[in-house]
Formats: C-alpha cells, sequence, structure tokens
C-alpha cells in the first residue's frame, strides 16, 4: 500500500511496508530518493528500530532473555497501519506481534509521521512504551539520496559540509560492523567540507560520528551547489554510507548505533540507548530541505 502526499509543487510517496517515505519529487520531476535498485541495494529509507546496527553474535540481553535480532532490528521489514493523514503528511503505526516479542520482548507503539515541507520533508519517530517494564530501545533513519542528481555528474563530484567546522574523527567498524573502541580515523581537522569518494567507504564501510558540533549537514553538488540538506539536530550520532559504485549516500541520524566488541551485551547498556518507563514515549524528529543552489 503506497501514499501519496502533496504541498505546492512538491510530492512524496510513503509506503505501508517498513511505513518509509520512498519518493521525494521537486516541481520538475526530479526525484531525490534512491530507487531500491537491487543490482546495488534494494533499500531506500528504512526506519532502524528496536537497534541500530549489528549486534555482537547477532544477539543481545534484554531483562536477561537473550533475543537474536537482524542488523538495525526488525521495523523495516513489517507492515504499518496507518492511523491519520492529509494531503501533506501522514501517520503510521507499527505494534507489538507475538514475532516482534520473541526477538524484542516489550509491548510498544512505533509512530512514524512523514510531513511533506514546502521544501522538502520532515519525519518525526514516536516511540511508546505500552508495557509494564522498562524499555530500552534506539532508532534510526537511512535515508538514500540519489548522489549523483543529474547525468553527467560523478559520485565524486559532491560533497558532505557541515554547518560548523569539525573536529571529527569516524567511528571503525570490525568486518562483522562491530564498533572498534579507541579506534577513529580523523576525517575533518578544523573544516566543515568532507569530499566524497567511493575510495572512502571501501575502506571503511560507513562512516559514523557522534557529538558533533554541527546540527546539520549538506550533501552538495560542488559546483552547482544543488542537494540537500539534513537536520539531525534530535539524533547524537550522524552516519554516511553508500556501496562502491552505487549512485546514492545514505544520510543517517542514529540514536544508538552497532554493539561495541567489548560491550557487556546488554541493551541497557548500549550507547544513545533511551529507556522509557511504562506509559512514557519520545519523540525525535530529523528533515530534508532541498539545496538549489
Amino acid at each position: 500500500m503506497c501514499f501519496e502526499l502533496f504541498n505546492g509543487a512538491l510530492r512524496a510517496a510513503v509506503q505501508a511496508r517498513g511505513g518509509e517515505l520512498i519518493s521525494l519529487r521537486d516541481s520538475g520531476g526530479a526525484e531525490y530518493i534512491w530507487s531500491g535498485d537491487p543490482a546495488f541495494w534494494s533499500g531506500r529509507n528504512p526506519i532502524l528500530f528496536p537497534i541500530v546496527g549489528a549486534l555482537r553474535n547477532g544477539r543481545v540481553d534484554i531483562g536477561g532473555k537473550s533475543c537474536e535480532m537482524a542488523r538495525h532490528g526488525f521495523a523495516r521489514n513489517m507492515d504499518f497501519t496507518p492511523v491519520d493523514r492529509g494531503d501533506d503528511f501522514i501517520v503510521l503505526e507499527l505494534r507489538e506481534t507475538a514475532e516482534t516479542l520473541a526477538r524484542y520482548p516489550h509491548p510498544f507503539s512505533l509512530r512514524v509521521r512523514h510531513r511533506l515541507l514546502q521544501n522538502g520533508f520532515s519525519t518525526t519517530f514516536s516511540v511508546k512504551n505500552t508495557g509494564a517494564a522498562p524499555m530500552p530501545f534506539c532508532i534510526g533513519a537511512h535515508t538514500a539520496i540519489r548522489c549523483p542528481l543529474e547525468g553527467g555528474q560523478r559520485f565524486e563530484d559532491y560533497q558532505l559540509v557541515f554547518d560548523r567546522p569539525e573536529e571529527a574523527a569516524s567511528l571503525l567498524l570490525t568486518p562483522e560492523g562491530l564498533i572498534r573502541p579507541g579506534a577513529e580515523k580523523v576525517m575533518l581537522s578544523g573544516g566543515s567540507a568532507l569530499p566524497l569518494d567511493y575510495e572512502t567507504f571501501r575502506r571503511m564501510d560507513t562512516l559514523i560520528f557522534q557529538n558533533l558540533r554541527s546540527a546539520a549537514v549538506s550533501l552538495l553538488h560542488r559546483k552547482t551547489g544543488r542537494g540537500v540538506r539534513l537536520d539531525f539536530s534530535a539524533f547524537p550520532m550522524v552516519a554516511f554510507w553508500t556501496r562502491p559504485g552505487a549512485p546514492f549516500l545514505c544520510l543517517e541520524p542514529w540514536q544508538g548505533c552497532a554493539a561495541l566488541e567489548d560491550e557487556t551485551g546488554r541493551f541497557k547498556d548500549k550507547p544513545h540507548v533511551i529507556t522509557l518507563s511504562p506509559g512514557e514515549g519520545r519523540d525525535l524528529t530529523y528533515t530534508v530541505t532541498l539545496a538549489e543552489g
């Protein structure tokens, strides 16, 4: 099931499967969201819940119970239910099932509100603990933006531009996708612009930053200035990923991350985890806006 959103000249599409926004088109019909071509990667804009990244040995301790979950959790592969909608927004909800309780033993409500703005879109994750025990969770976005946006351009013609100068190092991953404690690669030394090239992603797989000074980052063509701006101010981490040779870059605000090689294995101890008391909820919003150059 797919839903169309309208705001002025902008158009967007949202699907019930995974609750994700899968298309954003401007007044000229140009598409900004990656198509999901399985030749490179079949994803487009998955929601990462209730974990972000990989678990050590694929398992995590939740309240004394050893639970198994695939990378980035289960929400991305489940059908959400529409609960509210208008011309320019839709709210979709995911609730626990017997299948989710076997892997994540907490009743919950995850509502995702996609709103089409005049120059982009906002996505709000609203997570509520509907059970009787404290509920730890992580959540994130994985928004794949077409890169390059126009024919005749190259991936290497683009750069990431943070809104403040940064002394920034990326966390490093093991081949299993776990974070190596204390291992970092300096990416910015007092600057704000990070040129893109596929070789970086061959070496590092994913660029992962936490506790940056910036609240936003733009993916821009270096000559024309065209691209998108991501406001991730509600999130403590932001990551960037592509497959070398693929014409997209994922912009990923994260509340939480992959397991550390030396972590306790308890969900409640994961970096940037949020734990909700019974009946408590938390909202986190990110925004993607168009940069026309």
